[in-house]
């Protein structure tokens, strides 16, 4: 059986996340201090406690979702259940990929952190700076939602952003073409069409500016060669050199997500097995609609050690 570790991203926050790891997990417990410690606030306090509008914020739920997956992870490596479990591979979508390359032994717990706290500020500032958002269509294959992002455009901003599985593409731009692609979705036959509460366009030509910002970051990152591959968002392949995880960090902040096509692959390469460790099941429901026969456990709760 070969395995593969994946990681979710942003949105699968919730108030009360991680709190039953951190009760009884001595590893998660040292996560979450040091996390705390790292970032000169309680972020246990807003990921256990706190109001879910805090959490919501950019520039908190990306912290959060990443301290408390990797919670999940060092609480798994610790477990009886699974410690004879060695992944073949890592993969996570968007800000998962940053807990994969650390996962993978790419990134320390501090590097990576520190990596994804400057890119949630500075994605949560270029998404003030522009008005944008992002819109799920369902039900409409890959070419048809390409094709209605160039008809609705219209002079504005709007791309795929989001491959997440088939009949499922986010799109993501000016808020007005946003609003325009949502209703003719639906008219070319698209199930439904569900414009996101999210702050801004994420994985838009819209997040230049925070992309730029994190490039310095990413430049200054002490990153190694990860001991397992991680398979990059941007571009579906693996990059075992420092100088091309930097490259392909640098692009993703901008570029479509090709979670769908990731999995495909992972899947030609002989994985037959997916632990989803992090917040809720997102991505193993994304994984069931690429193959329904495939195999996804996942660990987000202290019962699910067990």
């Amino acid at each position: 059986m070969s395995t593969a570790f994946i990681f979710p991203g942003q949105g699968t926050q919730f108030t009360g996340m991680g709190l039953d790891l951190y009760e009884n997990s001595p590893a998660a417990r040292t996560i979450y201090e040091r996390a705390d410690e790292i970032l000169g606030f309680k972020l246990s306090e807003l990921s256990f406690s706190g109001d879910q509008e805090k959490l919501n914020a950019t520039d908190i739920q990306q912290p959060a979702i990443f301290v408390m997956s990797v919670a999940c992870l060092e609480a798994v490596r610790a477990s009886d259940k699974y410690k004879t479990v060695q992944p073949a591979y890592a993969a996570g979508l968007s800000l998962g990929e940053y807990t994969a390359y650390y996962a993978a032994g790419s990134l320390d717990f501090v590097s990576a952190l520190e990596l994804v706290a400057a890119r949630a500020r500075y994605m949560q500032e270029a998404a003030k700076a522009s008005d944008g958002g992002m819109v799920a269509i369902i039900g409409l294959d890959d070419e048809k939602v390409v094709e209605l992002c160039k008809q609705c455009a219209q002079g504005d901003v709007l791309v795929p952003a989001n491959y997440n599985c088939p009949g499922q593409v986010v799109v993501s731009g000016h808020r007005a073409a946003c609003a325009r692609v949502a209703e003719e979705a639906e008219k070319a036959g698209a199930m439904k069409a569900v414009i996101l509460d999210v702050a801004g366009a994420f994985h838009s030509p819209l997040m230049q500016p925070a992309a730029e910002r994190l490039r310095s970051n990413l430049e200054n990152a002490c990153f190694q060669t990860p001991n397992i591959p991680v398979i990059a968002n941007v571009d579906v392949g693996f990059h075992n050199e420092v100088p091309d995880i930097r490259e392909s960090l640098y692009h993703q902040v901008t570029s479509s997500t090709y979670w769908g096509q990731s999995v495909v692959k992972l899947m030609e390469l002989g994985v037959d097995n997916f632990i989803e460790i992090g917040p809720k099941r997102t991505l193993a429901g994304f994984l069931k609609r690429i193959d329904r026969k495939a195999k996804c456990s996942n660990v987000g709760t202290w019962q699910e050690l067990h």
